[in-house]
């Protein structure tokens, strides 16, 4: 997998042997004008008009010698309209979130693989789990350069003030549970702290609750480092951090004690990353234009220990029981038979609000 290109409002960037740490030593893809991308995956994150208007938010049109055109356009209620023109023929999908709210941000993700046929729009919300797919019919090979022109600003493109980023990848993208860790994250195990990166399956790691848990799988996944994958640094001591660690912003702390009694009535709750990031306790990471993140799968979704504080692990649900969605991810490949059934979360997720306050007493 190699991401080709980046595109946000201050940054616009294309390479043929890749953008990032994985950058290969020659072409991933042809790169004459007229080469074609039988297979790949475009990504963007956008926010939603706050008035449901329909809306242009990313795409190219061009008239030579051909018309072809790929578009993305809001559909009033929360939705993604997917228009591909080649000529006379038009491929079309759409896709509807019912429980969407007009200002939060969606993730697109179109994946197709012309010669088989086969193409896939999907929308996910960054800050909870739903992931809504639907196919796109026969979907056509992408010009090299009509790609280029649009990631790049040439042309007749789009790329509306919503549109938070978009990236192009020359793979089938996964979509749903993402990793979410640094891959140097120090975890505790019964031999004291190692990097994520070092432990695989059949490896055990110590837990908050549970003691000592066996690692079931450890993913990882590189991804475009803007939007909800832009990297937060949590700073030591806060959080009983003994160290800094990087996470993505979707990365959960377990937080507990009399300020979270007090305050909420629980025992524990859940924090993302994302609502910590207030100046001194947590920061947004500069980074180049991707970023790496791993995570441990365990068996009951047990608190992991990372750098000193309790960290949420891989959850996914009954993920084993959905063939096609557990194909689609990160996951993909495994033995349904090796991975685990998760219950609900044991502890709430705070709101922004929630977690700035209780941020701010820890910090008081």
């Amino acid at each position: 997998m190699t991401w080709l290109a980046l595109a946000d409002k201050d940054d616009r960037r294309f390479s043929f042997m890749g953008i990032g740490n994985d950058k290969q030593d020659a072409p991933v893809c042809g790169t004459k004008p007229d080469d074609l991308l039988t297979c790949g995956s475009i990504m963007f994150e956008t926010r939603q008009a706050t008035d449901g208007r329909p809306q242009l938010l990313l795409g190219y049109k061009s008239t030579f010698p051909w018309l072809r055109s790929l578009t993305f356009q809001a559909i009033p209620g929360g939705g993604i309209a997917l228009v591909q023109v080649q000529g006379n023929d038009i491929t079309h999908a759409a896709i509807q979130h019912k429980d969407s709210g007009r200002s939060d941000v969606l993730r697109i993700t179109y994946s197709w693989d012309s010669t088989a046929r086969w193409g896939r729009l999907a929308m996910e919300q960054p800050e909870s789990s739903r992931v809504v797919t639907v196919p796109v019919p026969n979907p056509k090979p992408v010009a090299m350069q009509d790609l280029r022109d649009m990631m790049l600003g040439r042309g007749d493109q789009t790329f509306s003030t919503d549109v938070i980023f978009a990236a192009l990848s020359n793979q089938i993208e996964p979509v749903g549970p993402m990793p979410s860790m640094l891959p140097s994250t120090p975890l505790a195990t019964p031999w004291g702290y190692k990097p994520l990166s070092n432990l695989t399956r059949g490896d055990t790691v110590m837990t908050q609750k549970s003691g000592v848990v066996p690692v079931l799988q450890r993913v990882s996944r590189t991804v475009p480092a803007r939007g909800s994958f832009a990297p937060v640094r949590l700073r030591a001591p806060y959080f009983g951090l003994q160290q800094d660690i990087v996470v993505s912003p979707d990365q959960r702390l377990v937080i507990d004690g009399p300020e979270v009694d007090y305050l909420f009535n629980k025992e524990a709750v859940m924090i993302p990353a994302r609502h910590l990031v207030n100046g001194f306790a947590a920061l947004h990471e500069t980074c180049g234009p991707t970023i790496t993140y791993s995570q441990l799968l365990l068996p009951a979704h047990e608190t992991l220990l990372a750098a000193g504080t309790a960290a949420e692990s891989l959850y996914i649900g009954r993920l084993r029981r959905q063939p096609m969605p557990l194909a689609s991810s990160v996951l993909a490949g495994i033995d349904r038979n090796q991975l685990p059934e998760h219950a609900k979360p044991a502890h709430s997720v705070l709101k922004w609000f929630e977690a700035i306050t209780l941020a701010s007493r820890r910090a008081a």
